[in-house]
């Protein structure tokens, strides 16, 4: 379901694919190639969501801008080429670069900011504000940089956004 809230209306490219079973409202762009599937909700309704090309954002998965709290406050959430969000995340962030694996039942914190080719493990907690230069591997509640990606991780990065495009299209060329 894509809906518009007050003058916020979702773009989303051609390209791209939404099921008919997530929830996009408001202020969110979707970038060439990139996939929402079942059960994702994205919320642009406190400000801004920017999702760029051949990102996936998996089943499940909740991405929300800003804080209700203060309403002057706005915090616009930017998320990468090339991201692989796992299954169950929860993301209400700042930033997420490109070329970044977000584990399964992860969540990102108000106000994090990841790097470029990071990988983010299952379950970890990204604490609020935390900052996560690139190539970094994070891990633990709370989350923890362990040291530099491995490339065997890294694969993950290289191979699913692009396996996800590819099941993306076949998805939309039989209408689902």
């Amino acid at each position: 379901m894509i809906r518009g809230l007050g003058n916020k209306k979702p773009k989303i490219a051609e390209s791209a694919f939404v099921s008919e079973a997530a929830y996009v409202i408001g202020d969110v762009e979707i970038g060439d190639n990139s996939s929402v599937w079942p059960g994702a909700v994205i919320r642009g309704d406190f400000g801004s969501i920017k999702i760029g090309s051949n990102t996936a954002i998996e089943d499940n998965c909740v991405i929300h801008s800003g804080t209700p709290s203060t309403p002057s406050y706005r915090e616009d959430v930017t998320i990468g080429d090339n991201v692989h969000i796992g299954h169950g995340a929860v993301i209400n962030c700042r930033k997420i670069g490109n070329n970044v694996l977000i584990g399964m039942n992860a969540t990102i914190l108000h106000d994090a900011e990841i790097g470029d080719f990071c990988i983010i493990g299952a379950g970890c907690l990204v604490s609020q504000g935390m900052k996560i230069p690139d190539k970094s591997f994070v891990a633990g509640v709370p989350g923890k940089i362990k040291g530099e990606a491995s490339p065997e991780q890294l694969w993950w990065v290289k191979e699913g956004p692009q396996g996800y495009a590819e099941l993306a299209k076949q998805y939309k060329e039989q209408g689902l």
